[in-house]
């Protein structure tokens, strides 16, 4: 279905809504291998997404109807498979930037692409590069947003939604507007070599930066203070011993 609700330059210029699908991310997948191309800027929405995935496959709860779920094609060509964590900035960013005027001070960006408010997730998402001949053919990227959902599961115990936190309903449609339209901007300073600026952006809007905080490795638990995340991605924590430790994502673990 075509619609005229997006403001970008290409992002939602083709813009496909679906009742329901176990994952957007997979139905974008599925169309974008087939023989004809789509274009750059796709979106993918689900009224009803059955079977969503988070980072390490964390399985994604929402209500028919109540959220967002979408997925977005682009095609980062331009962007050194070494430097793919700079998407993962990039697109972090545009949501916050669309969720900023609403939440205010207390949003911020866990490392690395969840969105938070105040110590509770309102959302998340998960990108997933598609690699030939050493350059980023396709990224799929999948974002999920509580957003007019007022109960959630026992097993999400951290999770909260814009309508608990502001009491009213918002307009999807709005939302995912403003949200592609954000996400488009810092895509495009990317794609004109404005790293350093992406880069520093995100830095300043994460989560427990420069906070004494408590986090778990393999090493157990330990007291540390977020003051970097490298340009591969890697978080950079200096704990007790003034020791900066590097860590991956599956490497550490935030203890509220």
């Amino acid at each position: 279905m075509q619609n005229n609700i997006f403001s970008g330059l290409f992002v939602g210029q083709n813009f496909i809504t679906i009742k329901q699908v176990d994952s957007t991310n997979n139905f974008l997948k599925d169309l974008a291998s087939n023989s004809k191309p789509l274009i750059e800027g796709t979106v993918i929405m689900a009224e009803n997404q059955y079977a969503g995935r988070g980072q390490q496959q964390n399985g994604w709860h929402a209500e028919p109807g109540k959220n967002l779920t979408f997925s977005i094609l682009l095609k980062p060509t331009f962007l050194p498979v070494t430097d793919q964590f700079d998407l993962v900035r990039a697109v972090s960013l545009g949501v916050f930037d669309a969720l900023a005027p609403l939440l205010g001070d207390k949003l911020k960006i866990k490392w690395p692409n969840d969105i938070y408010y105040a110590d509770q997730k309102l959302g998340g998402m998960l990108i997933e590069n598609m690699i030939q001949g050493g350059q980023i053919k396709n990224a799929i990227v999948g974002i999920g947003l509580n957003i007019n959902q007022e109960t959630f599961p026992n097993h999400l115990p951290n999770a909260i939604s814009l309508k608990q936190i502001l009491h009213q309903d918002y307009d999807l449609n709005g939302l995912l507007s403003e949200i592609c339209r954000h996400i488009e901007a810092y895509y495009l300073n990317l794609k004109a070599g404005k790293i350093s600026f992406v880069r520093n952006t995100y830095l300043k809007r994460l989560y427990w930066l420069n906070e004494k905080k408590s986090f778990r490795s393999k090493e157990g638990m330990f007291d540390g203070i977020i003051n970097n995340v490298k340009d591969n991605g890697m978080l950079v924590v200096k704990n007790n011993k003034n020791e900066e430790l590097e860590f991956s994502l599956k490497e550490i673990t935030f203890v509220q």
